[in-house]
């Protein structure tokens, strides 16, 4: 089940995230960043798939193969940046050093009230978003999350801050509520924020060349982008160590418009452009990567994940007709 990103168990659970936050909150950063070592320690110890992994992930980036220092250290970023959901999600942007580059371009697509689509991945921290609320706090940030599959983070969300927990908009509903929440969302202006990288069993998909192979990419992103037509933006933001992220924005597309007989290819090339922007940020960032599976293992399809089709049939009914069958 390497690449099955969803059956693998929630490192650390309620009991790991409560600690983490209690100490962070009670301790301050400064006490919690200090108990990282530990804990990096423990999960390099205890987690033996999340291990090869990363260590297979980073011998592909570095070039070379990755050591078992090389794996602490991927463990030890990817630790800091859960312990700074807290103070993100808290509010407490004061204390981080951010560097945001691409804003004009997100400001441009946001005034314009059309709405936009944010796709973002599992490179660095999609929490730093939060410094969108201080530059602009009249934007209304909508963020897709599948509650179900991270209860802990969810409820980690939910006691920091009730009032983003409650603009989330569930993923893991069935995909006619899903499509419609976010349609409504969009037509309202907001900035609807969702990750491109992982793929749910039995969903539609494209391959993509990525840090030298080919890997599977989601197609419903893309599908949901095309059936709305607003603008699409990248966000990546990247921990730099210490209290340094770089925010990063990247406008894709103006707004997408699909001829049925160039689908297939067009949404092909969208995936490969996404791939190739974030091929260029891991190797940026080469421990920020934060799938700890194999990414490039095709397992075969498992339960049918039906959000891709009914999301673009929730699309159809809004007056646009992308339809993709099968796997890409």
């Amino acid at each position: 089940m390497s690449g099955d990103w969803k059956q693998r168990r929630e490192g650390g659970g309620r009991f790991a995230i409560w600690l983490i936050r209690s100490i962070g909150r009670y301790g301050g950063r400064g006490v919690a960043r200090s108990l990282l070592p530990f804990i990096t320690v423990y999960f390099l110890l205890r987690r033996k798939a999340e291990r090869r992994d990363s260590q297979a992930y980073l011998t592909r980036v570095l070039g070379r193969r990755a050591s078992w220092r090389d794996v602490a250290r991927h463990i030890h970023c990817f630790a800091s940046t859960i312990l700074d959901r807290v103070f993100l999600l808290g509010g407490q942007l004061d204390r981080f050093d951010v560097t945001v580059n691409g804003l004009d371009g997100l400001h441009g697509a946001l005034d314009r009230r059309r709405g936009v689509l944010l796709l973002g991945s599992h490179l660095g921290s999609f929490e730093v978003l939060r410094v969108l609320a201080q530059e602009r706090p009249d934007y209304v940030i909508r963020v897709v999350l599948d509650k179900g599959h991270n209860p802990a983070m969810t409820q980690l969300l939910d006691e920091l801050n009730p009032e983003i927990a409650a603009g989330v908009i569930d993923a893991g509903q069935d995909g006619p509520s899903l499509m419609l929440d976010i349609q409504h969302a969009v037509q309202s202006g907001a900035l609807v924020a969702l990750l491109a990288d992982r793929v749910h069993s039995g969903e539609h998909t494209a391959d993509a060349p990525f840090l030298g192979s080919a890997a599977r990419f989601p197609l419903s992103p893309w599908l949901v982008a095309a059936a709305l037509k607003v603008p699409v933006v990248l966000g990546f933001g990247l921990y730099r160590g210490g209290n340094r992220y770089d925010l990063v924005f990247e406008p894709f597309s103006d707004g997408l418009d699909i001829p049925r007989e160039r689908r297939r290819t067009e949404l092909a090339a969208l995936i490969r452009r996404y791939a190739e922007r974030l091929e260029h940020h891991a190797r940026s960032a080469p421990f920020n990567w934060f799938n700890f599976y194999d990414f490039w293992d095709h397992p075969d399809a498992r339960a049918a994940q039906p959000f891709a089709a009914h999301a673009v049939a929730a699309g159809d009914a809004g007056g646009d007709d992308v339809r993709v069958r099968g796997h890409a």
